[in-house]
């Protein structure tokens, strides 16, 4: 396919301007002039358009192909909570608004979405209350580390470090480190889950807090997990709660309810927003009654008369995290995806979620060794170490898939399973495209034995064929020269 600066010839045009009506013209002045034309390309409208068109249908997306990448729950967005965003009430409202005259009255609907969106995570994860501010996930793990280091503070002690098992997404490290603390990570046992002995013995009075995934990254939910936490609390540290996994337990059971302190959510994960790309995302941070006085201003509160204010007088808070409000058209699409589906909805969502992870795993554990071998939540693992044997790696598998048509899984991580494969079907996916999925994860099994070079060479079929992916990293060029 040509790059579009392939197609410029000189002279076309895909635009044309009024002639001036304003007058008198006025000319910029010549040191705020270009000196040489802008290297544009010079193409008609109808060349933009199918150049763009074209190239958007090279692309893998949730709406046109399986997306079953473990960890980051990329499933289905609903067009509906696209039309919620849009609507002019909420898009056309300047971000300054509800700063300025009558206190906030003239967006009194946003402010009462956002209310009201607090009101909702609270509720489901058991908190008591939320901030809508962080703009992603590991934004929102951030502020969480810092709330909890407010809290420390406040109450006179200086503790030095945050546990973290080994099985963690890698952020969580990286915020408590940002934030000041030691990472003291804890191995995973035989079962898949924290070990217990040498949790106890690193718990102590230096302790600040406890970072958990819950399910973990190996799709597994720990059943000591309020045991985990009330001996944390016994020293006097907190429990924050990586929501990222999420989607397997909402409806089910709440964070909160289970110990945890602090949560941070991903509203593009489990609250069906667009997730990918580079965002945008929302990760909201919600916390226990004893860290509310720490959260990031401005709050939005609700006056005795039913109105809707900003408030900023909180002498404990944090301060400002991010710009206004968060990522609001993320907030307002979760809110309407929550409104839609209810409690029931929500509760069905994961147990769908759940039942197509454990149909992959039954169906695929006689063909690829598995990390942990226990009923999984809404994701499973499993290792190519079989396929390995005849050259095959976990890299090969994802790539053969690729000319099946799917989006490969997370691979290599979580890094304690070797030759990791991380696959979370999602609830969207029907059991046809599941099946489809599984044969072609079996086939490249199959491959593996009778024919490993054919899953070497994979990608075969998409217009950009295999690449050496150090070479291509180390090297980039994204320069484009003329060749005249």
């Amino acid at each position: 396919m040509q790059l579009i600066f392939e197609k410029s010839r000189p002279g076309r045009l895909g635009f044309s301007l009024p002639q001036l009506d304003v007058l008198p013209a006025v000319c910029l002045p010549e040191k705020y002039c270009r000196q040489t034309a802008a290297q544009l390309p010079e193409v008609s409208e109808l060349d933009v358009v199918r150049h763009f068109s074209n190239l958007s249908r090279l692309n893998f997306s949730v709406d046109t192909n399986f997306y079953p990448l473990g960890s980051c729950t990329m499933k289905y967005n609903p067009k509906f909570t696209e039309k919620v965003a849009a609507l002019s009430g909420f898009s056309d409202l300047h971000p300054l608004l509800p700063q300025l005259w009558g206190g906030g009255m003239l967006a009194q609907g946003s402010l009462e979405v956002l209310y009201n969106m607090e009101r909702l995570l609270s509720e489901i994860t058991g908190m008591a209350a939320f901030t809508l501010q962080p703009l992603a996930g590991a934004h929102g793990e951030l502020t969480g580390v810092m709330l909890i280091a407010a809290y420390h503070k406040a109450n006179g002690e200086k503790r030095k470090h945050i546990i973290i098992p080994d099985s963690s997404h890698g952020t969580n490290p990286a915020s408590a480190a940002i934030a000041g603390y030691t990472v003291v990570v804890i191995p995973t046992d035989s079962e898949g889950a924290l070990d217990m002995a040498l949790y106890k013995k690193a718990l102590n009075s230096e302790t600040a807090a406890v970072m958990l995934t819950c399910p973990d990254t190996l799709g597994l939910f720990n059943p000591k997990i309020k045991e985990i936490a009330d001996l944390a609390h016994g020293v006097g540290a907190l429990m924050y709660y990586d929501g990222a996994n999420l989607n397997a337990i909402m409806g089910k059971c709440r964070p909160g309810d289970l110990g945890f302190d602090v949560v941070h959510l991903n509203l593009h994960k489990t609250f069906a927003t667009p997730h990918g790309g580079g965002g945008p995302g929302a990760g909201p941070v919600g916390v226990s009654e004893k860290l509310v006085d720490f959260l990031p201003i401005s709050r939005v509160i609700r006056r005795p008369d039913g109105t809707f204010a900003l408030d900023y007088h909180k002498r404990k808070s944090i301060g400002y995290i991010a710009p206004f409000y968060g990522n609001f058209g993320v907030i307002l699409k979760a809110y309407a995806y929550i409104l839609a589906l209810g409690k029931s909805g929500l509760m069905e969502a994961s147990e769908n979620a759940v039942l197509s992870a454990n149909y992959c795993l039954a169906r695929l554990k006689d063909h690829y060794v598995v990390g942990y071998d226990r009923i999984c939540m809404h994701e499973c693992v499993l290792s190519a170490a079989r396929q390995l044997e005849h050259g095959v790696h976990a890299l090969d598998i994802a790539k053969y898939l690729i000319d099946q048509g799917f989006h490969p899984p997370t691979i290599y991580f979580p890094m304690i399973v070797k030759e990791a494969l991380m696959i979370e079907p999602t609830e969207t996916e029907n059991k046809e495209t599941l099946d489809a999925f599984i044969e072609a994860m079996i086939c490249a099994a199959q491959l593996s034995e009778s024919d490993p070079d054919a899953l070497h060479r994979a990608p075969s079929q998409m217009p950009i064929k295999r690449l050496d992916e150090t070479k291509a990293a180390r090297q980039l060029d994204l320069r484009w020269i003329s060749k005249k």
